[in-house]
């Protein structure tokens, strides 16, 4: 299947793995790309620019494909040291970027001077817009379904996607959500030119992660995700657990006067110990209502064929018939 993303990235697959904190290591990116997609190491898992460095050449060691790496530019008291990931990245030879969070636009000149091609993830249609205006080569909208930080205005992809293939003149993949070769025609067909998978890409058995994470996949519900720190306009979609529970519960009491600080214990340093340790109750941890449709755990390579297989069928068979 050949689109738009396909020929950026050149990739055989139009499927994007979407950088997630302490899950997208070099195995689970290698095996994306291996597969046909564009597997993503999410940089600041690595602690330091060195360690990226060394993460890059694990990837490297174990795939001729193309990948990328993510970077997200959050708030924060002191920033990590970008420019010096960004050379990592640079002399590790890699040629496509994932943004997120904050514009990458004072880094852009950075990363375009290098031929770095770069995938920014919106949440909006005007941020979007924004993106393209600054130089980036494609977009990655992420609707209201996705795990992680959905941003403020809570619209779904079936309004998102053909609101942004309205306004939008660069390549766009869908994220949130999917994870079905039905959903892949489905956003085709409302002007996106792929899909960016997350929590889908969790539950397979490549993916660096405790057995407990993955199972606590398959047993969830589309019902069982709930939104975090909306009173702070920092909303957080994640798995429901009693951490989530105590955070809701402080939201709930303390209203417009809640502090980060309130509930620095829920979310601060999570991530090791849910996806390293299995340690499921520790705090909160993305997660999208795509959990509802995840009821196995296969290798990346059989994922990604279901998908494309099952993608062509309805196209082919299906929606021709019709």
């Amino acid at each position: 299947m050949k689109t738009k993303i396909t020929e950026l990235f050149d990739i055989q697959h139009p499927i994007i793995q979407g950088g997630m904190h302490f899950v997208g290591f070099a195995e689970l990116v290698a095996a994306v790309s291996n597969a046909g997609g564009l597997g993503i190491i999410t940089g600041l898992t690595q602690k330091t620019p060195a360690d990226l460095a060394k993460e890059i050449s694990r990837c490297d060691d174990m795939t001729d494909k193309p990948f990328g790496v993510n970077l997200t530019f959050l708030p924060a008291f002191t920033d990590p040291p970008y420019a010096e990931y960004i050379q990592a990245i640079i002399d590790g030879g890699v040629k496509i970027v994932e943004t997120a969070g904050r514009s990458p636009e004072a880094y852009m000149p950075l990363l375009k001077d290098a031929g770095i091609k770069v995938i920014h993830k919106c949440t909006s249609v005007r941020h979007a817009l924004k993106a393209e205006r600054i130089g980036c080569d494609a977009v990655s909208v992420d609707g209201f379904e996705c795990g992680g930080h959905p941003g403020e205005d809570d619209i779904p992809n079936l309004i998102l996607l053909p609101r942004a293939a309205q306004e939008l003149s660069i390549p766009f993949v869908a994220s949130g959500g999917l994870a079905t070769g039905a959903q892949l025609v489905a956003v085709l067909a409302l002007g996106a030119d792929g899909i960016n998978m997350g929590t889908r890409f969790m539950a397979t058995r490549e993916a660096p992660i405790h057995d407990n994470v993955k199972q606590a996949l398959i047993n969830a519900s589309e019902l069982d995700t709930r939104l975090i720190m909306r009173p702070i306009r920092n909303t957080e979609r994640v798995l429901a657990n009693t951490a989530v529970d105590r955070i809701l519960a402080k939201e709930k009491a303390l209203g417009d006067q809640l502090k980060i600080d309130d509930i620095i214990d829920e979310v601060a340093g999570v991530y090791p110990k849910v996806m390293i340790d299995g340690e499921m109750e520790v705090g909160a941890w993305s997660c999208g209502m795509v959990a509802g449709l995840i009821d196995d755990i296969p290798s990346v390579e059989s994922l990604i064929n279901g998908i494309m297989q099952e993608a062509e069928s309805i196209i082919g068979e299906r929606l021709a018939g019709l």
